[in-house]
């Protein structure tokens, strides 16, 4: 029986130990949290676009014959610069040039035949005035006279007849050059070949109507180039002609553009199935010389619809959904709960307009798991960002 009664006892003895163990061990230790400093700063109201933007030119044509025909001289390639009015390329064209060279002589040949006529209507009009003084003075007849005033008027209708042929010949000799221009494809402005589709001895014919085909050459004006980008609707009725933006682009990571905005579209797209949208167009404000900004770059824009310089702020991941913020407070070594008001924002800062002051201390991110009001956490300070 005493046996019986230690054993219980050693047991017992045993059963404390280990539940004081796992008591210790298995308490809660304070959560690491990663908090911030509430400072003074810029901060932005921004509007951005939906999907990327687009980098376009001022101007561009998709250059295409406006008669079918067979390309015999292929007189740029791509990247070339043109000139206005420069020939891209020349179409066969051998007949329109007979025909011109047969115009041209028929013209001639018709300002020939004009003078001749005139020519002879002058002497007939000489011969009807002598007719007529003799006539007067009785030594010619009444026949001889209307015979040589009747020649006369004649011969004035033919010289004039004659002269508009000529002008016909002439006509017809620029419906000739004019069709003989089309068989050149020239450049509408000055600019840079980005495309040719063709080659000599191939046939282009011009796109049908409401049927699209490439064109046989795609000119780019580099001189003047702006972002269109797709804004959503509800963003919109803030956005005015004027306003200061920033142009980045993927392809230049690390330089963002200064801009602004230079047109709101007075339309909306709708081909959005979740959202409806209103494309806008950014200029540059100044383009650094070596950068070679491509029509066709991706571009995103940020619309800077209001600037506050000395703002009390913090970064907008720290406030929670409902309005509200965790403060920690270092004599307690705690987090708690405070509510706040907002002012202006972006996606990096949000102005606080009370709840907060400067030096407060609160944490960085509300994606932070495991928070409640008044737990106890262990910090690491973060700082910042500038806009």
């Amino acid at each position: 029986m005493k046996k019986m009664t230690s054993r219980v006892s050693i047991f017992l003895t045993i059963a404390i130990v280990v539940a004081v163990a796992v008591w210790k061990f298995s308490g809660s230790k304070p959560l690491e949290v990663t908090v911030i400093e509430v400072d003074k700063g810029k901060v932005e109201s921004v509007v951005t676009n939906t999907r990327a933007g687009t980098v376009m030119a001022c101007r561009r044509a998709r250059l295409a014959p406006i008669t079918g025909g067979q390309i015999a001289k292929l007189l740029v390639r791509e990247g070339a610069k043109v000139t206005s009015d420069q020939v891209l390329i020349e179409f066969w064209n051998e007949d329109i040039k007979a025909r011109l060279l047969l115009a041209k002589q028929q013209a001639l040949a018709a300002k020939a035949r004009g003078e001749e006529a005139c020519v002879n209507y002058r002497v007939l009009e000489k011969e009807a005035k002598r007719t007529k003084k003799l006539y007067k003075q009785n030594l010619a007849s009444e026949g001889d006279r209307d015979r040589a005033v009747g020649l006369a008027e004649a011969g004035r209708a033919s010289c004039k007849a004659a002269k508009d042929t000529a002008q016909v010949s002439v006509a017809n000799v620029k419906v000739v050059e004019v069709a003989l221009d089309r068989s050149f494809l020239r450049a509408p402005f000055d600019g840079i070949v980005a495309e040719v589709n063709g080659e000599v001895g191939e046939f282009i014919t011009p796109s049908p109507l409401g049927v699209p085909t490439l064109p046989a050459v795609d000119l780019i004006d580099y001189s003047c180039i702006y972002i269109e980008a797709p804004i959503d609707e509800v963003d919109v009725p803030a956005i005015k002609p004027g306003m200061p933006s920033r142009i980045s682009l993927d392809a230049f990571k690390d330089y963002p553009f200064p801009g602004k905005v230079r047109q709101v579209a007075p339309y909306v797209q709708d081909r959005e199935k979740q959202a409806r949208t209103v494309n806008i167009e950014v200029e540059f404000e100044h383009l650094v010389g070596e950068q070679n900004l491509l029509p066709g770059y991706s571009a995103d824009v940020e619309v800077i619809l209001e600037v506050k310089d000395s703002a009390i702020r913090i970064p907008t991941e720290a406030i929670f959904d409902g309005g509200y913020v965790y403060v920690y407070e270092p004599n307690e070594g705690t987090l708690n709960k405070r509510e706040i008001k907002i002012g202006i924002s972006n996606w990096v800062s949000t102005e606080i307009v009370e709840g907060l002051v400067v030096g407060d201390v609160i944490l960085a991110s509300a994606n932070t798991e495991g928070i409640v009001d008044g737990l106890e956490v262990i910090t690491t300070t973060k700082t910042q960002q500038a806009q």
